[in-house]
């Protein structure tokens, strides 16, 4: 079944902020294998001009639709999550996520469409420090695998 174009233009406010650890960078930075020392060694970050370590650039994937998390799992949108996968992800920087930031995520579904038998949802995350510092704006592409019949 087709996906409710009614969600197009839903925004989700902030919940709980996340706090962003060391230890949560670098485990990420880990998993994802990269061994750059400015995601574990505060004096290599500090050297590199950061005030502590940062978060890989992928990073913000761990929280950015915690927002927009509630309208995926709403009836009326019609999203079968049995049959979801990832479709894409990108990430466009204001500044890096250092470990210490309490940050907050606003989501907005921006596009619903259908490619094929399939479809695409697409949600914008505007993430923010607490105090409303711009950090990132993630979009991510979620497909639903034969959703358009």
């Amino acid at each position: 079944m087709a996906l409710n174009r009614d969600f197009v233009g839903r925004t989700y406010p902030p919940g709980a902020p996340y706090e962003v650890s060391r230890v949560k960078i670098r485990e990420f930075a880990a998993a994802i294998g990269d061994s750059n020392p400015v995601y574990r060694d505060k004096e290599a970050a500090q050297a590199a001009g950061y005030p502590d370590v940062i978060a890989p650039p992928t990073f913000p994937i761990l929280f950015s639709l915690q927002s927009g998390g509630g309208a995926l799992v709403d009836p009326d949108l019609g999203l079968n999550l049995a049959m979801v996968v990832h479709g894409e992800q990108r990430f466009e920087y204001a500044r890096p996520i250092y470990a210490g930031d309490q940050l907050v995520t606003t989501a907005t579904i921006t596009d619903i469409r259908t490619a094929g038998r399939n479809e695409l949802l697409t949600v914008r995350s505007d993430v923010t420090t607490v105090e409303g510092e711009p950090v990132c704006v993630t979009y991510n592409t979620i497909v639903e695998r034969g959703g358009a019949g």
